[in-house]
């Protein structure tokens, strides 16, 4: 029997850890913040493992981490937090968490995770102080993320970065791998080293193995003079590999030896060159497709791939997109009078889109509504035209029976929520609603009009019933005119 400790301020959270591990015979204390954990500890009360909430009233989680592991080198402790992001995983396994859980969390897997922790209580080799260790990460890389499956990738992250292991980052293209794969090496013993990456697709294909590898002068035409390879560069640092499915078969053969040995020969020398170098790969192909047509090798595979990091498409966590656009804007305005909002239309249809192009099409897609936005909000307008969805859904909607009323509720719902909720009849009204409601609805009508003449600026006008000059002013308003 083991005795676990639970410091959570959330009873039902509480009390589903504890129903669980009693019924394997534990022993249970519960704590709702960290001084009651003390009392604990102060009253002779030693657990082998405590779960550990981050946010908690009072000294919180991280800290508290920090103090029990310096005074108590061997004590298990899982951390647990619904509002985690990169730092706090880091941080977390810096000060000497055994593993870092994200709620909600499934029940049966975490206490999967309680038994190896309290397994390695008794296994657990005598450790330093925790004190001499690094006082805390260098600044990393911003990754946004709140959704369960992005707190998956920031834990990852924390885990594996104060190895040496070999990674394989999967994931569509767009989707960050190289930010994850720097975020690694920022947070790793390495992080004073250098950062290598390279594109190999990008390479010249005869010069492959010499970027790589490094030659000797005279090794080929116009190799004048010896020179480094990216894996020399990168000695005692990390070397990024990206797009690794693309490499052929020889270099696959040369680059297994170079991981396995981390030895290498230039082209062209006899001379073998010793490197310490952390290698993480990735690539937006499925490999084990390519293990089975036969263009992968399977013992490259095996030896990248020693710990994988999948990072998911932006359609699968939608709950990220208005947080990325936010940051995304947020560096991109920086200039006064510039756009600094997203009017709730412009959201939508940024939560609505699929995002082919994922966190790397949104960004682009948030640098081109802030160049073509004049004024303080970002409506649908502004949007590049593939943001605004699929315009046979569109037409099927237009030509739906109630579209009128449809709009009509909500134009009334938009004037609701524009109002303020405390406005008391005999005052003055707000200002500023009406031109809030034509900013968002004449511009999409004035493009339609436009497409449908052709860009013929007077059939437009007609088309519309208004006067060529209002629809050129009108225009000119929306930043239309160009």
């Amino acid at each position: 029997m083991s005795r676990v400790l639970i410091v959570d301020d959330e009873p039902a959270i509480c009390w589903s850890i504890r129903e669980a591990l009693a019924d394997e015979g534990h022993a249970i204390e519960i704590a709702s913040s960290a001084e009651e954990a003390e009392r604990h500890f102060e009253r002779g009360w030693a657990p082998d493992l405590v779960v550990l909430d981050v946010r908690l009233p009072g000294l919180d989680g991280l800290s508290a981490l920090g103090q029990w592991r310096e005074r108590w080198p061997d004590l298990a402790v899982v951390i647990m937090t619904a509002f985690g992001d990169l730092d706090t995983a880091v941080q977390a396994v810096r000060r000497g968490a055994f593993d870092y859980l994200v709620k909600p969390f499934d029940l049966d897997q975490a206490l999967v995770l309680f038994r190896r922790a309290l397994e390695s209580v008794d296994h657990r080799p005598e450790s330093g102080h925790p004190g001499e260790r690094s006082s805390g990460p260098a600044q990393a890389e911003t990754i946004i993320g709140r959704s369960p499956v992005m707190q998956q990738v920031f834990r990852q992250i924390a885990l594996v970065a104060p190895s040496s292991s070999t990674v394989l980052i999967t994931g569509e293209s767009g989707t960050g791998k190289e930010l994850v794969a720097r975020a690694i090496h920022r947070h790793s013993p390495r992080s004073s080293h250098p950062f290598v990456a390279v594109c190999l697709p990008a390479l010249n294909p005869g010069l492959v193995e010499a970027e790589l590898f490094g030659h000797a002068r005279g090794a080929f035409t116009g190799a004048q003079a010896n020179r480094p390879g990216l894996f020399e560069l990168a000695d005692g640092g990390t070397l990024f590999l990206d797009e690794i499915g693309e490499i052929d078969e020889t270099l696959q053969l040369k680059l297994l030896r170079g991981l396995e040995q981390r030895e290498f020969f230039p082209v062209g020398s006899s001379e073998l060159r010793r490197v310490d170098v952390r290698v993480i790969a990735a690539t937006n192909r499925p490999l084990r497709d390519s293990l089975s047509r036969g263009t992968f090798r399977q013992d490259l595979f095996f030896r990248l791939s020693a710990v994988p990091i999948e990072i998911p498409p932006l359609r699968e966590r939608p709950e990220d997109i208005s947080l990325l656009a936010t940051h995304f804007l947020e560096q991109v305005t920086s200039s006064p009078g510039a756009a600094s909002r997203f009017s709730k239309t412009a959201l939508a249809s940024l939560q609505d889109h699929r995002w082919p192009g994922n966190v790397r099409e949104l960004r682009n897609a948030i640098e081109h509504a802030a160049v073509h936005a004049r004024q303080g909000t970002i409506g649908c307008e502004h949007l590049p035209a593939t943001c605004l969805g699929d315009s046979s859904t569109t037409a099927s909607i237009i030509a739906s029976e109630g579209l009128p009323q449809k709009l009509q509720g909500l134009v009334a719902e938009w004037a609701r929520e524009a109002m303020r909720p405390d406005l008391k009849l005999g005052e003055e009204p707000p200002r500023g609603i009406y031109d809030d409601l034509l900013a968002l609805i004449e511009p999409p009508l004035l493009l339609a009009a436009l497409e449908r003449t052709g860009q013929n600026r007077a059939a437009a006008a007609e088309l519309l019933g208004l006067h060529r000059g209002t629809l050129r002013q009108k225009l000119r308003t929306h930043g239309l005119d160009s």
